[in-house]
């Protein structure tokens, strides 16, 4: 026959949980913390699953971790994953070409854009980001994208240049007035 389980807290497990109920910041320690508070006055585990909309399994194992950890026990644990692709040397390699001229590895552009670095990593390194993936990257590593200014001056005529500036200045200098003769329409009429 199973053992049935003691949901009931002493006065000073009590206090901890309605203190843990009023001033914790996580909340889903006030959530768990209100489900043991539950369980002590008297409510079985699937009333108060249903209070709180989980299963009674997790009102179980709720109790379960307050019991060997305490409130610590009511927090988020940590949750296993894929190891991040981008690692230390990764982003360290992103700093680095940020710093550098593109021409200087050796391509035809001279601005990095999100696309040209995220494909000449996967080139260089063989780890493949997608495009959200690698902008959060560079977010997170406190970089930001502005539209870069164009500017066309190498492939301006500095002698035409010149010829012109001077030709601007004498007609700004000049007391010539350019007068247009009047105009009789209007880009308004009249409905008849």
């Amino acid at each position: 026959m199973a053992k049935r389980i003691d949901f009931t807290l002493t006065e000073d497990q009590l206090s901890e949980i309605e203190q843990a109920i009023n001033h914790s910041v996580h909340a889903e320690v006030r959530q768990r913390a209100i489900a043991l508070r539950l369980l002590h006055m008297g409510h079985s585990p699937d009333q108060v699953a249903e209070v709180v909309m989980v299963t009674a399994n997790t009102i179980y194992a709720w109790h379960k971790r307050w019991r060997t950890d305490g409130i610590e026990g009511l927090r988020h644990r940590q949750r296993s994953g894929r190891p991040a692709k981008a690692d230390t040397a990764y982003k360290q390699r992103v700093e680095e070409l940020l710093d550098t001229d593109p021409r200087d590895v050796g391509l035809e552009f001279n601005i990095w854009t999100i696309n040209r670095l995220r494909l000449y990593l996967f080139e260089e390194t063989g780890i493949r980001l997608s495009y959200t993936r690698f902008r959060g990257l560079l977010t997170r590593m406190s970089y930001t994208w502005k539209q870069p200014k164009h500017d066309l001056s190498d492939l301006q005529d500095v002698d035409a240049q010149q010829v012109a500036d001077e030709l601007l200045d004498w007609l700004k200098k000049s007391q010539r007035i350019i007068r247009f003769p009047q105009s009789n329409s209007s880009l308004w009429t009249k409905r008849r």
